[in-house]
């Protein structure tokens, strides 16, 4: 590190820097956007796992049961034998539901029942295979709940993509900012350092009128003033420059500690390059292409779903079931299967179940609720757009006067390096005073400031407005790319 008069840190090592570049190691490395990246990634994630719903699932079950009672003697005094029963049952299924809202499970079943009684030892097993439908005809028939989760899903996708894509631009447009407020800190130094220099150089001139006797001593304490106030200014600027210029790095980096030894050297400079303004086009392109009012008018468009879904909610639930199979009995699991097998013993059934609420009064308010979501929805749009509207006019109206404010200090910067240059030989020949040289000294470093403020202000503006336009990504040409 390098200490200047004032102990103002710099560091040591210089890295020239161009806009395009700072903004290009920002979009790899500024933390907000790394974290703003995952969004995205996690509601793809989302989306995947709205799709599960349709996964198959396997199902299986194997029981045994085992009962038995003791033998005795009736009531004609007789003696009977207790008997066991032993019952062994096995199951196994696949079901699921599809993008039509139809259910279905496939199962195999069998059992065996083993035991003793009074007729002796006995044995049965049967078993079959069967198939089950189920096809909602009016609620949950063209949306049910696994849609409902998969469109909505999809459409927050497409917020959190307008969501990166509008962080991108904020951090563009602060680091282009920071970029200007930079080269603003350095030519200001700049200033400051002339300023005190004119300063200094009018004081060794006083010194030496008075020491001949030409001037009085006042004038020697009053430029001994300006030297200590263009110092004070100096130091300050020396400040401003360091802030500003932790301000860009903090936008660059994700290790600020990388970049501790490192001082930024722009290598553009502040300029007026005149814009052609157009408030009809930048109203156009602010209502078609920022994030922010396309995530609301996605958001308009996952109400319309809930909508959807609610208004079938509204219908009773009337399911189309069916089933259809084979069944086999024989004392053994082989003949069973071979019942099963060649099909002898079908069996199916069709059939409607119908269910409705009575009242349904769930339904119906839950449906008032989400269309009093989506018209409050489009009203708040339509005030977005508005807003959006009235924030590029004053944009455009901004950008127009700091162009017009920079050809008015550069003039006034002109005309007091004039009266300066002027006053300065008056006060060479004894026909002015060192009062009015330190005042035009001190117009003439106002002026100088101004000029630099304004030049900033016009590309602040121009940043601003195209931030505003959600133009920023074209304007510097940065090509988005989603994972």
């Amino acid at each position: 590190m390098l200490l200047v008069p004032g102990g103002v840190a710099f560091a040591s090592q210089s890295k020239p820097l161009s806009l395009e570049e700072c903004l290009k190691i920002a979009l790899e490395h500024n933390l907000d956007l790394k974290i703003a990246r995952y969004n995205p990634r996690i509601a793809r994630y989302n989306v995947a796992l709205a799709y599960t719903r349709y996964d198959p699932v396997f199902s299986g079950s194997d029981n045994r049961n085992f009962s038995s009672s003791p033998g005795g003697i009736d009531e004609e005094s007789r003696p009977y034998v207790g008997t066991e029963t032993t019952q062994d049952s096995f199951r196994v299924g696949v079901g699921g539901s599809t993008p039509v809202g139809l259910s279905y499970d496939v199962s195999a079943q069998s059992g065996a029942t083993r035991g003793s009684g009074p007729g002796g030892p006995f044995e049965n097993a049967n078993g079959s295979v069967s198939l089950q439908l189920r096809q909602p005809l009016l609620r949950n028939s063209w949306i049910d709940s696994a849609r409902l989760s998969i469109q909505l899903s999809k459409r927050q996708l497409k917020i959190t993509e307008l969501g990166l894509r509008q962080q991108i631009m904020n951090v563009a447009t602060s680091t282009e900012l920071a970029y200007y407020d930079l080269i603003l800190a350095r030519e200001n130094l700049k200033v400051q350092e002339q300023a005190l220099e004119l300063a200094q150089q009018l004081l060794a001139a006083n010194r030496r009128r008075v020491a001949l006797g030409l001037l009085p001593a006042l004038d020697e304490k009053q430029s001994e003033s300006q030297v200590a106030a263009r110092q004070a200014s100096l130091q300050a600027a020396q400040r401003a420059l360091v802030t500003q210029e932790y301000a860009l790095k903090s936008l660059l980096s994700d290790d600020l500690t990388a970049w501790q030894e490192i001082s930024i050297v722009p290598t553009e400079t502040l300029a007026a390059v005149p814009v052609l303004f157009d408030l009809q086009s930048s109203w156009r392109n602010g209502l078609t292409q920022r994030p922010d009012i396309l995530q609301s008018r996605t958001s308009l468009e996952r109400q319309g779903i809930v909508l959807k879904y609610l208004r079938n909610q509204l219908f009773p639930q009337l399911d189309v079931v069916g089933s259809y199979g084979y069944r086999g009995s024989k004392r053994e699991y082989s003949g069973a299967l071979d019942d099963i097998g060649r099909g002898n013993s079908p069996f199916y059934s069709v059939g409607a179940t119908l269910t409705f609420p009575l009242g349904n009064r769930a339904a119906r308010e839950n449906y008032r609720i989400g269309r009093a979501d989506e018209e409050q929805l489009v009203l708040q749009v339509k005030r977005q757009e508005q807003d959006i509207m009235v924030q590029i006019a004053v944009a455009v109206e901004q950008a127009k006067s700091t162009l017009r404010q920079v050809e008015s200090t550069k003039q006034a910067r002109q005309f007091a390096e004039i009266a300066l240059n002027a006053e300065q030989k008056k006060l060479e020949t004894g026909k002015s005073t060192s009062f009015i040289v330190l005042q035009l000294q001190r117009d003439l470093t106002g002026a100088r400031v101004a000029e630099l403020q304004a030049l900033a202000d016009y590309n602040r503006a121009l940043a601003q407005l195209a931030l505003r336009e959600g133009a920023t990504l074209e304007r510097h040409q940065i090509q988005l790319e989603v994972e």
